[in-house]
């Protein structure tokens, strides 16, 4: 029996872009925050306080992925010999808990908001402070996810995501002030944050369930696995089956392994190259694929699992 070796550049680390874009998520939060503030500040809405706190949390995960990331681009070493990309789901959990705390906090906002009572001071200013902020953050949103899929970031996609979850509760938002200030009903702006609060508590637990998946090693989506599979037979000329077909993700790789039957009277060397013209087939077919290939003779085999044609 041999085993194809994994590739020595294992987790040779993300490319530069994904730090940059992940210092810039920073920068871009610090400026909508402010302006998201402004407009809170100016006119008191607890709709817009609902809007700036979700903010806080998109600088809090910008600065947490930024710093996964950097782990992540560690190459593999003695004590991580299959490298450090899983690092990446940590900032998406962490995302995901603080989304559902602001959650908590615009509820209890709207609450004080609520025995107290308030007035909606100077809204047209504060509203075009807000329409600002969102059309930056939708902006670097659309840019993230664009990269983030291009680099297989989680961390990059989830903050692409929460981003996106931010322009779509601003739109609602605006939209609903419009609305009172029209027909000068006041409960309206207390109804919108508790409605803000519920989608990006949803948002948050959704977040936190692909998190922890990943985290627990599950395997791609079944589209994945067919086209996995179907590489596999059509590159497996000189074979007679495969089996036990295995994979998990951490981070932007992919890790695959599988048993590869060939004839028992099959030199080693032979068996080696239809090995590595599977891997070279698989890692065409997918980026940060990691490929481990079990060889075993006809004799010896358990005749389970996929048939390569």
């Amino acid at each position: 029996m041999i085993d194809e070796d994994v590739p020595s550049n294992l987790s040779a680390g993300l490319r530069p872009p994904a730090l940059s874009l992940a210092a810039g998520s920073i920068v871009v939060g610090l400026i909508v925050l402010a302006l998201k503030a402004g407009g809170w500040w100016i006119t008191g809405s607890a709709a817009l306080y609902s809007d700036a706190l979700e903010t806080v949390v998109n600088v809090a995960t910008a600065a947490v992925a930024f710093w996964t990331l950097r782990i992540a681009a560690k190459p593999a070493d003695h004590d991580h010999p299959y490298g450090h990309d899983k690092a990446e789901f940590f900032s998406a959990v962490v995302e995901a808990v603080l989304i559902i705390l602001a959650a908590g906090s615009i509820l209890h906002h709207v609450w004080l908001n609520f025995r107290l009572g308030h007035q909606l001071d100077a809204p047209v200013r504060g509203m075009a402070l807000n329409v600002s902020a969102t059309i930056l953050n939708g902006g670097w949103a659309w840019l993230l996810l664009s990269q983030g899929r291009r680099l297989r970031s989680p961390a990059l996609l989830a903050d692409a995501r929460h981003l996106g979850t931010d322009v779509v509760t601003s739109v609602g938002i605006l939209l609903g002030l419009v609305l009172v200030l029209l027909t000068g009903t006041l409960w309206l702006d207390s109804a919108l944050a508790v409605a803000t609060a519920a989608y990006i508590l949803w948002t948050g637990l959704r977040m936190l369930r692909s998190s922890l998946s990943g985290l627990m090693d599950a395997a791609p989506d079944d589209e994945t696995l067919d086209r996995i599979r179907r590489t596999v037979s059509l590159h497996a000329d000189g074979a007679l089956e495969a089996h036990d077909l295995r994979t998990r993700q951490a981070g932007r790789l992919t890790f695959l392994q599988f048993h590869l039957v060939v004839p028992s009277a099959m030199r080693v060397d032979e068996a080696h190259d239809i090995c590595d013209r599977i891997e070279t087939a698989l890692m065409r077919e997918m980026e940060g694929l990691i490929v481990t290939i079990h060889v075993e003779p006809e004799r010896k085999a358990k005749h389970t699992g996929v048939v390569v044609l």
